[in-house]
Formats: C-alpha cells, sequence, structure tokens
C-alpha cells in the first residue's frame, strides 16, 4: 500500500513539473493543480497510513496524527483560491496579448 502511495505521489509530482516547464498558460496552470494534488497527498501521509483509527490519542491505542489533515484542508482552500486567481490571470493575459504563452512571446517570435 505505501509502495503504491508513493508511486502516485510521484507520478503527480513529476507530471505536474512537467506540466509547469511548459509555454503555454493551461498546462502551467493544470501542472500547478496536479503538483499541489502531490503535496497534499504527501502531507495526508505523514500523518501515518491507517484506516479506521481515531484521531485522539487513547492509552496505548494507535492513532492518526490530526495535525496534517489540517495542514491538507488549509492547503485545499489556499490551492483552490490560488488556482483560481492564475486562471483568470491566464485568461486576462490571453484577451490583452493574443496568445497564451507564459513569456508573452508571440508565435511569429519563436525560433524553430
Amino acid at each position: 500500500m505505501e509502495l503504491l502511495y508513493a508511486t502516485v505521489v510521484a507520478i503527480l509530482a513529476g507530471s505536474g513539473l512537467y506540466l509547469i516547464l511548459r509555454a503555454r498558460s493551461f498546462p502551467v496552470v493544470m501542472g500547478l493543480l496536479m503538483f499541489s494534488y502531490a503535496v497534499n497527498l504527501f502531507l495526508v501521509a505523514m500523518g501515518r497510513l491507517h484506516t479506521g483509527k481515531p484521531a485522539i490519542i487513547a492509552e496505548g491505542a494507535q492513532y492518526t496524527d490530526p495535525l496534517p489533515q489540517a495542514l491538507v484542508l488549509t492547503a485545499i482552500v489556499i490551492g483552490f483560491a490560488m488556482i483560481s486567481f492564475i486562471t483568470v490571470l491566464a485568461l486576462r493575459a490571453r484577451s490583452e496579448l493574443g496568445n497564451d504563452h507564459v513569456d508573452a512571446r508571440s508565435d511569429e517570435d519563436q525560433q524553430p
């Protein structure tokens, strides 16, 4: 289970990083979204992968740490606001510049 979880986090992080390095605005937004998912999954994994365990420490019982869960909830809200803002910026740049390159170069300026 841990190997599968780590593989999914690695694939999401790698795919997100690849998309962030693209020259178009929509892949950059999708890459940031995928990378934030990878970070959220990593934070959940830091709180131990237990199912059916309480989040409160009991005498001699295994428990799930509630702090990473609270951090993930906060990160989800901040990530949603960030992705919404970046999407609006990308749409505004597209309408102002006429293209969706993140470095504001036109197609004629690109070298083959």
